[in-house]
């Protein structure tokens, strides 16, 4: 596995310093979509002069482009998705995370089944276009505080089957599914769809470490996905310096113990 920071460029240097692979933005910090081509250059001379690269980029949609209900606009949202693939393929970006809780949350009194349409019809015209710009939507579970739609693996999981197309995958996200109790099995079975993982402790999101909580069953879920892509620690970091080298050096523990693991019940990881 691949292990990375979400944070500006300001953390490049302590990241590399402390082994990383890569730093994850946001969509409105790297690409802004909705500013002027001057103000993506100067965000995109200051990711290069960074130590990691930016292979991923979150926070897709902001919260007042709606997805769903009676605002929701297609055409809108299309011209949106087409600037942000085009600055994703300069910036070298290859995979966003489509989270984006307040444009896709269900309004008050407005159908599911609608809202589900409507998520499902947002993700099947995005699809070529992403393809198309080299770049790959991995949704993400969010809790069900922060949203309440694709709150679960499974839900995810079956929306990314739904669209079936190969620029729409799925992510998942240790915080997420610990504070609400999703399944960990869900991840195993759905490991073919995975492109991107999100780790953090509970209850308090911080790195891998800061607290107690037990990583080690996620982390199994991982391996028996065969998954060997990219995980970005999405959490809050108050001392990068003392926080980060342990965070790295305990995920790293995590994988080669779930690895190991894994082959004593006869099944084989990716390597």
């Amino acid at each position: 596995m691949q292990y990375g920071i979400c944070s500006n460029p300001e953390m490049s240097h302590v990241a590399t310093r402390a082994g990383f692979d890569f730093l994850e933005w946001s969509v409105g910090g790297l690409l802004k979509p909705t500013e002027d081509h001057e103000s993506f250059a100067a965000a995109l001379k200051e990711a290069r002069a960074a130590e990691l690269p930016y292979p991923v980029v979150n926070r897709f949609v902001p919260g007042g482009l709606r997805i769903t209900g009676l605002d929701a606009d297609l055409s809108v949202l299309e011209r949106y998705v087409t600037t942000t693939f085009q600055r994703a393929r300069e910036a070298g970006v290859k995979v966003i995370v489509f989270g984006s809780g307040g444009a896709r949350r269900i309004p008050d009194g407005f159908d599911p089944k609608r809202a589900h349409a409507q998520i499902t019809a947002f993700c099947r015209m995005l699809a070529p276009i992403a393809l198309d710009h080299g770049v790959t939507v991995v949704v993400e579970p969010l809790n069900q505080k922060e949203c309440n739609i694709l709150t679960t693996v499974g839900e995810c999981a079956a929306l990314v089957r739904e669209v079936d197309h190969p620029a729409v995958r799925l992510l998942v996200d240790a915080y997420h599914l610990l504070k609400d109790n999703d399944s960990l099995q869900d991840i195993a079975n759905n490991g073919d769809l995975l492109s991107h993982v999100h780790v953090a402790t509970v209850p308090n999101r911080l790195p891998p470490g800061a607290e107690a909580c037990d990583l080690l069953p996620f982390f199994d879920a991982l391996v028996q996905a065969r998954y060997d892509g990219r995980v970005s620690i999405e959490g809050r970091i108050s001392d990068a310096g003392t926080e980060l080298p342990g965070a790295i050096s305990l995920m790293k523990a995590l994988e080669r113990k779930a690895k190991n693991r894994s082959s004593n019940q006869g099944i084989q990881p990716t390597s």
